[in-house]
């Protein structure tokens, strides 16, 4: 049952994510589409390039069409950095303000110490092993590193299962937590221990 819960409270968690890669990805876009409609820009750099080129349309053309194409690949990659930081940040400064992200809090979970230090460990480990690789393997893709993007890409599935496996064990504790030195508490548990067992009066015994 609690490794049901850990992997729900993980699931509400990735879900956030997936919702500020959706945000991002509509961001970009608007981004990218801004560079063709941004026509005064647009001409005016055309414009310097073709009078600097004494008149080498093709060169000229190709100049434009590599500003395009940088620029474009720079928004996406913002992207991808973004989306890494605002992870890590969703996860340290849930963990350091409240012991417990959204996906914790909704299924009865704490993580503990909830030190600045501790959870910023954990918050970085956690956010290499669900995003941070998997961007890098995109962005070599984009790139145009096809083989390499592939490589990362194994690497970021192994890393997760690194990350995730040792949750399924006696301890529960994931990579994040033994790197950083945490444990995630089950609060139901803990409540449950504290509640004293209910009184029962003794019968009297018959006198002697």
């Amino acid at each position: 049952m609690q490794k049901t819960r850990r992997i729900l409270a993980w699931c509400i968690d990735f879900a956030l994510v997936v919702a500020a890669a959706s945000a991002l990805a509509v961001l970009t876009f608007h981004r990218i589409s801004g560079l063709f409609t941004d026509v005064p820009e647009l001409a005016t750099r055309s414009g310097l390039d073709l009078l600097t080129s004494r008149g080498d349309v093709v060169n000229t053309s190709e100049s434009v069409g590599l500003f395009l194409w940088n620029k474009a690949l720079g928004y996406v990659e913002q992207g991808f950095v973004l989306l890494a930081l605002a992870t890590f940040l969703y996860q340290w400064g849930s963990l350091a303000l409240a012991g417990r992200t959204l996906g914790k809090a909704l299924t009865g979970f704490k993580v503990t110490p909830s030190s600045v230090g501790r959870t910023a460990l954990r918050a970085a480990v956690t956010t290499i092993a669900d995003v941070a690789v998997y961007a890098l393997a995109c962005v070599l893709l984009v790139e145009g590193e096809f083989l390499l993007s592939v490589l990362v890409w194994a690497l970021a599935v192994v890393v997760f299962f690194l990350n995730t496996l040792p949750v399924l064990a006696r301890s529960r504790r994931s990579l994040a937590d033994r790197v950083a030195g945490t444990t995630v508490e089950s609060l139901r548990l803990r409540r449950t221990a504290a509640v004293p067992p209910p009184y029962t009066p003794q019968p009297p015994y018959p006198a002697a």
